[in-house]
């Protein structure tokens, strides 16, 4: 395997868990980038920019991430309540009033960060189209029954969490969320970042593509999900598949349009440079720039849900906006917090190690919160830092 980039003396390890996940666990073509302290010491890409070809990965390929997004869109609302422009207490109605409808009222701002708002799902899907066209989504979420009352229960907001972040921020800042990641994230930090992909990046962006994981070299066979998983997403009645199938037909995540449209739960396109670099800014200076400060690093990674997830069907736990250390998702350790993408990216940080890692991938598996690849190279780093 050829694998490009560079590893900092000690951090070896993270670079023969990138060639082991080629070898062993079906990769097609990726990248891992890793920072500690706001410094860059890992920086690896390897295989195909695109999983069904043969050109090879570039220094700057950038691939969807899917609910990786998430994190960084999170961040948009934290750094609101931040400048004092969003109460996190306030009711969302406050700021978005058809949102009260169907149970809503007493939804809180924490609430939709936190999965605990009560609308995973839609009683009528969205067709790409409408979801991708900025006014269908957040008049949906706004219209649909709450499902429990919120605040009282968490279930993972796969697809509405697009509408509900999205119309927030328009409604709060008049901008989209899309800009206000471009303005005031991505090009302060210098980050290959978007949610809305530019015309004008498109040709960096690899294809992304379903890939199965071959039994390893020992013979073992693949993980396999626990029955009462597997049955939720095949029941097409379960707030599992209710809520991955907000939009129906799925999207052809290769679709240029796709790419182009401001969806925050789903649809960013990121380098795995960017990712880490990201991270890194929310527990530290990264050249100059830091994005939280430390009471809103805390409220990042502060417990908000735990337990029994109503759409996941697996025990989760989330801060506000962002997935936390836990057997769903494992992290570096129990104050890391980030966010990993269905079929495989992974962005996160550990504050008490200074670490914060990025990986994305053009090889999409079926599992939701702990690819074994990512979770490889997330070994790796606890061996090299001791955790």
């Amino acid at each position: 395997m050829d694998v490009q980039g560079t590893v900092a003396a000690g951090f070896e390890p993270v670079r023969d868990a990138f060639v082991r996940n080629f070898e062993q666990r079906g990769e097609r073509g990726a990248a891992v980038a890793v920072y500690r302290d706001g410094h860059k010491v890992v920086d690896l890409w390897a295989g195909t920019r695109d999983v069904d070809g043969s050109e090879p990965w570039a220094v700057d390929t950038a691939q969807i991430v899917r609910s990786a997004t998430k994190g960084v869109a999170a961040a948009v609302l934290l750094l609101l309540h931040q400048r004092g422009q969003l109460d996190l207490d306030a009711p969302v109605g406050t700021y978005w009033p058809e949102f009260k409808a169907g149970g809503k009222e007493r939804a809180l701002v924490r609430h939709l960060l936190a999965h605990r708002a009560g609308v995973p799902v839609l009683d009528r899907p969205l067709t790409v189209r409408e979801a991708a066209d900025g006014k269908s989504g957040p008049l949906a979420v706004a219209a649909q029954q709450a499902v429990w009352q919120p605040g009282t229960d968490h279930g993972y907001h796969a697809q509405t969490y697009s509408w509900l972040l999205s119309e927030l921020v328009h409604r709060v800042t008049g901008r989209t969320i899309g800009r206000l990641v471009a303005d005031e994230v991505a090009r302060p930090l210098g980050l290959d970042f978007w949610i809305g992909l530019p015309r004008e990046e498109a040709h960096r962006v690899g294809r992304v593509g379903p890939v199965e994981e071959p039994a390893d070299s020992a013979g073992q066979l693949r993980l396999r999900p626990k029955r009462s998983v597997s049955e939720a997403y095949k029941d097409p009645d379960s707030l599992t598949r209710r809520a991955f199938g907000a939009i129906d037909p799925l999207p052809d995540e290769n679709d240029p349009a796709y790419r182009a449209a401001e969806l925050p739960a789903s649809a960013g396109v990121s380098t795995a440079r960017a990712l880490a670099r990201f991270y890194a800014a929310t527990i530290g200076e990264v050249d100059g720039h830091r994005l939280f400060a430390p009471a809103t690093l805390t409220l990042a990674r502060s417990e908000e849900s735990a337990g029994p997830d109503r759409v996941l069907v697996v025990n989760t736990r989330f801060g506000l906006g962002f997935m936390l250390h836990g057997p769903a998702s494992p992290l570096l350790g129990p104050g890391s917090f980030g966010h990993p993408g269905r079929g495989g990216s992974l962005g996160f940080a550990d504050p008490e190690s200074g670490i914060a890692l990025g990986y994305v991938t053009n090889g999409m598996r079926k599992g939701v919160t702990a690819d074994p690849r990512a979770q490889a190279l997330v070994r790796a780093v606890r061996e090299v830092v001791g955790r």
